[in-house]
């Protein structure tokens, strides 16, 4: 990926046509520390997390150390959110990734990025509508006695989001709060009761051994981890609704990061404890996502696992909603500097929220959706069903792009501040950000080499090459939009990654004598 000299303009080129009036801009101080620290944590779906992806990787990986995976990847990330807190202080634009990209690679990098995260945020917002129909068809089934197709409840909820998503983002704020935190409690009353009632192992801490993270499956079982910490990475994305986004965004992602560490790695730990660590591998085999519904049954009674059941639900609706929000903002910052449709940089309304891009993300979820219900002709429990693909294939293409984007960004942020003559001064922070994105690039590798596992397909099947094709697509496809705009709209380009400070700069020189 090459860079450009517009990586370093603070003001946009002479004639760059900017930003007139209230609605280019998103509407500061909607949220402070807590609303924005919910509204990251809520992507990660800490229930989905323990209930789907911990007993996938025990059963599929067989690595009894997934509580110290969890730990190693707590790690990298610190390492990575140091600089990544770092340039927070520098830009704050709703583009987030690509906007970092652009002020250190430069606008058609920049270009390049947005594309991908575009996709990526896209792909894993869409993926949950899968999962979530498939659940809440269970929940009619066994509860109502009453069949219902998962592409029901799943447009309803697009629906529902994409109402959400036109309001104030503090009100999307509380609602994702108070989800999260019901969510969180449910889980903590599961691993106090896994301690307090241990497997025959008792209260083994053979699960955080070094000797369990050996095997072939290691690399892969990373890249099943580490896209249980995504949404961290979205505080950026929020910067402009904050105060001081400054303080507030570095950090939230500093806590960000480091609970969902704590909280992944006792909760995996709390499954080993429940079951004994000899024994994880082959009842998560067994039960495969029901291994933590199986659990609470018998320690906690039908009543707390019915409760269990509908929260697990719940909590994917909150992680669509946030994922919708950052897509929203993604499409606004784009349409803002020129890389969609100027309508899309807009907001609506007096809730300041980004109107077209949360229609947009609506329109692409129903029609996604609408595309696997047609080709839906298999029973939902079926492995192979269209509508565990959507699921499977959405968020293993969306966690791949976003593992792209931080890796790209940890190189950004050594350039940014190179090119800044400030790599004395920030010298352990440019340390962290390039250990931090060669590790990255390692997972983004065992990520597409093993892509077949990940999505559950045969080795021989072109969906392990297709489906991570889709980021490097959009890559490739955002790069050529990049380089177009340099050499024939370079006011567009020169504005790229500025966001909302190209119309502030211009403002100020128009103020000055």
């Amino acid at each position: 990926m090459t860079t450009d000299s517009s990586s370093t303009s603070r003001a946009p080129a002479a004639g760059i046509s900017t930003f007139k009036g209230k609605e280019r801009a998103l509407r500061a101080d909607r949220l402070g520390t807590g609303g924005l620290l919910l509204s990251v944590l809520a992507a990660t779906a800490p229930l989905m997390v323990v209930a789907g992806v911990m007993p996938t990787t025990f059963a599929v990986m067989g690595i009894v150390g997934q509580p110290l995976l969890f730990v190693v990847l707590g790690a990298v990330l610190i390492l990575f959110s140091v600089g990544y807190a770092e340039m927070s202080r520098h830009v704050h634009n709703a583009g987030a990734f690509y906007a970092y990209i652009s002020r250190g690679l430069g606008g058609t990098a920049g270009a390049g990025a947005a594309l991908v995260a575009l996709v990526a945020y896209n792909s894993l917002q869409v993926g949950i509508y899968g999962i979530f129909g498939f659940e809440v068809s269970g929940l009619f089934a066994t509860y109502a006695d009453l069949e219902v197709a998962w592409w029901i409840p799943a447009l309803v909820a697009a629906l529902a989001v994409g109402v959400l998503g036109l309001l104030k983002i503090d009100v999307n704020a509380k609602v994702l709060g108070v989800l999260l935190v019901i969510e969180v409690l449910l889980v903590v009353v599961f691993d106090i009761a896994a301690v307090a009632d241990p497997g025959t192992e008792g209260l083994s801490l053979h699960a955080f051994n070094p000797d369990t993270l050996t095997g072939a499956g290691v690399g892969t079982a990373l890249c099943f981890c580490i896209a249980a910490f995504l949404g961290f990475e979205q505080a950026p994305v929020y910067a402009e609704e904050t105060s001081r986004p400054h303080v507030l965004v570095p950090r939230v992602m500093f806590l960000a990061v480091a609970g969902v560490a704590v909280f992944f790695a006792l909760s995996s730990w709390a499954l080993t404890v429940a079951t004994g660590p000899a024994a994880i591998v082959p009842t998560s085999q067994e039960q495969s996502a029901g291994l933590l519904f199986f659990l609470t049954e018998d320690r906690l009674g039908s009543t707390f696992t019915d409760v269990l059941h509908v929260l697990f639900v719940t909590g994917m609706f909150a992680a669509m909603l946030s994922f919708h929000n950052v897509v929203a903002r993604y499409a606004f910052a784009m349409g803002r500097e020129g890389l969609l449709p100027a309508a899309f940089g807009r907001t609506s309304g007096a809730s300041g929220a980004p109107g077209t891009g949360s229609l947009l993300q609506t329109g692409i979820a129903v029609v996604l959706v609408l595309a696997f219900a047609l080709t839906d002709d298999k029973p939902a429990g079926d492995p192979t069903a269209p509508v565990l693909h959507l699921f499977t294939w959405g968020g293993n293409i969306g966690a791949l792009g976003v593992i792209v984007l931080m890796a790209i960004a940890s190189l950004s942020v050594v350039v940014f501040f190179v090119r800044r003559g400030a790599a004395g001064a920030q010298a352990w922070r440019l340390g962290t950000s390039a250990a931090a994105g060669i590790a990255l690039v390692i997972i983004a590798g065992y990520t597409v080499k093993d892509f077949d596992v990940l999505v559950g397909a045969g080795p021989d099947s072109a969906l392990r090459w297709v489906l991570p094709g889709v980021i490097g697509l959009a890559l490739v496809v955002g790069l050529v939009q990049g380089a177009v705009l340099r050499a024939r709209a370079p006011e567009t380009h020169a504005r790229i990654g500025l966001g909302n400070e190209a119309f502030q700069l211009e403002k100020e020189a128009e103020r000055t004598p």
